[in-house]
């Protein structure tokens, strides 16, 4: 690998980037995210445009991906292997869609808000949702690996 000592600070890095993004655009606010989900009732379209600016930056970042002989802090790139549409991944997507618009969180989120959830009271939601999130993923690992 390339330039180890600074894969740990460009990972720390990037993800205070990323949770300062998602308190700004303000996702890491549950019921931002239900109002998102409500679209017959007092429906917040402001989760849109925070996810087509990732769009754009994502498909910016692919662009530049391509043209590399590689990473900056790693020997290769690290992509899907797998293309194809099975039952893990409808399963998945389905539970990750439920949790979504019940808890108003999903998994980055969810982490990220962990830093200001003392301030509103949300710790023993937060924890639940994290708590059932890791046991889906344990679940994941363990009934969907064996089938492979």
């Amino acid at each position: 690998m390339k330039h180890t000592k600074l894969q740990l600070p460009a990972a720390l890095a990037s993800g205070l980037v990323f949770g300062f993004g998602l308190s700004l655009s303000g996702m890491l606010n549950p019921s931002r995210v239900k109002a998102f989900l409500d679209v017959f009732g007092a429906w917040d379209p402001s989760l849109a445009f925070v996810l087509g600016g990732a769009v754009v930056i994502a498909a910016i970042g692919v662009q530049v991906m391509k043209r590399m002989d590689g990473p900056l802090l790693d020997a290769t790139f690290h992509l899907p292997e797998g293309r194809s549409i099975d039952t893990p991944l409808i399963m998945g997507s389905a539970l990750f869609g439920l949790g979504w618009g019940i808890g108003g969180f999903c998994p980055g989120p969810a982490v990220a808000s962990l830093s200001v959830a003392s301030l509103k009271g949300d710790i023993p939601q937060l924890f639940l949702f994290i708590i059932s999130m890791l046991t889906g993923m344990a679940f994941h690992d363990r009934i969907w690996s064996r089938q492979r």
